[in-house]
C-alpha cells in the first residue's frame, strides 16, 4: 500500500490563506527536493528515497487534506503512478493556488498535484505533464440563483459581484471580460463569500463546486450547469495536469508513460478517480494535447 503523508499542520478551511504561507516557509528546509545541479538524476534520487513531495492547494476533489491525510483525485493518480515508478510515499505541502508554481520553482516540492489548468503563460514557467482531466466551469450562487446567472457573460451583463480563486483560470476569464472580481485563497473562502453576501457568485471548476455543495448540505447555495467559457469568441476548452520543473524531463516522461496506460483504460481511470466524483466526461480528450494547450492552439 502506498504511503500517503501530509506535511504540516491540519488545515482549517477558514484559515487556509494564512496557514499556507507559514507552511511554505517551513517547507524550504523540510521538503525532499533537488537543486538544478542534480535535476538530471532527480528521478533516480526519488526512487532511492522511495518518496516524493507534491504541492497542493486544498481544492477538493483534486487534492486536499482530510483527517490529517492527503487525498483527492490527483493524489490517487499520483499514488498509483509514482508507486509504479518505485516511489511509494507521497508527501504533501499546502500552498494557496497562486503560490504553487513559484513554490515548485523554488524547490519547495518536486511536483504540483492540483489538477492545474494547462495555460500558455504557465507553460512558460513550468513543464506540464499530459492531460489528466478535462474540465468545465460552473458558478456557485445563492440558493434559487436570484440573478439567473449562467456563465461568465451573464455575470458581466448583470453587474453581479464575482469571487474567483487566486491563480485559477476563472480569474483569467474575469480579467479578459473586464469583470471586477474579489480574489479568495480557497474554495471554502469562495463559498463563504457567497453565503455571507460579500459576493453574488463564485466561479470555479464544476467538479469542485459540486463537491463542495454535496459536502456542505446546510449551505444555502446552488451550483449552475457547467459551461465552456468563451473569450474573444474562442471557447476555452481546458484540461488539468501535474506540473514539473522545466528541467525535470526524465521524471515527467516516466510519469507520462504510466499515465497513458491509465487514461487509455477508462475502467482503470474510473477505478482511481471515480470515488472523487469524476466520470468518463472528465477523461482527457486524446486530441487535446499539452503541446496544443501550451501553444494556445487548442
Amino acid at each position: 500500500m502506498t504511503g500517503m503523508h501530509f506535511r504540516g499542520t491540519s488545515l482549517r478551511r477558514s484559515s487556509l490563506a494564512l496557514a499556507s504561507g507559514a507552511m511554505l516557509l517551513t517547507a524550504v528546509t523540510a521538503c525532499t527536493s533537488t537543486s538544478d545541479t542534480d535535476s538530471a538524476d532527480h528521478l533516480q534520487s526519488l526512487q532511492d528515497k522511495g518518496a516524493i513531495t507534491v504541492g497542493f492547494a486544498g481544492e477538493a476533489p483534486y487534492s486536499f487534506e482530510e483527517n490529517g491525510q492527503l487525498t483527492g483525485a490527483t493524489v490517487a493518480l499520483h499514488r498509483e503512478i509514482f508507486s509504479r515508478l518505485g516511489i511509494d510515499t507521497v508527501e504533501g505541502v499546502n500552498a494557496d493556488f497562486g503560490s504553487l508554481i513559484p513554490g515548485l520553482q523554488a524547490n519547495r516540492f518536486d511536483a504540483v498535484s492540483a489538477g492545474m489548468s494547462i495555460l500558455p503563460k504557465r507553460c512558460e514557467q513550468a513543464a506540464f505533464g499530459d492531460p489528466e482531466f478535462n474540465y468545465r466551469t460552473a458558478l456557485m450562487v445563492p440558493a434559487g440563483n436570484p440573478q439567473n446567472l449562467t456563465d461568465m457573460e451573464s455575470i458581466a451583463a448583470s453587474g453581479a459581484k464575482l469571487a474567483t480563486m487566486t491563480g485559477a483560470i476563472e480569474s483569467d476569464y474575469a480579467d479578459a471580460l473586464a469583470i471586477p472580481a474579489v480574489q479568495v485563497a480557497s474554495p471554502q473562502d469562495g463559498m463563504d463569500a457567497v453565503t455571507s453576501g460579500r459576493a453574488d457568485v463564485f466561479a470555479l471548476t464544476a467538479i469542485s463546486l459540486n463537491w463542495m455543495k454535496n459536502n456542505n448540505p446546510g449551505a444555502a447555495v446552488d451550483v449552475t450547469d457547467s459551461f465552456v467559457a468563451t473569450i474573444n469568441g474562442k471557447p476555452q476548452v481546458g484540461a488539468g495536469a501535474t506540473v514539473f520543473r522545466t528541467d525535470d524531463t526524465e521524471l515527467r516522461e516516466a510519469y507520462n508513460a504510466e499515465l497513458a496506460k491509465i487514461t487509455s483504460d477508462p475502467q482503470k481511470y474510473l477505478e482511481i478517480v471515480g470515488p472523487f466524483g469524476f466520470t468518463e466526461k472528465e477523461l482527457p480528450d486524446p486530441e487535446l494535447t499539452t503541446d496544443k494547450l501550451c501553444s494556445g492552439a487548442a
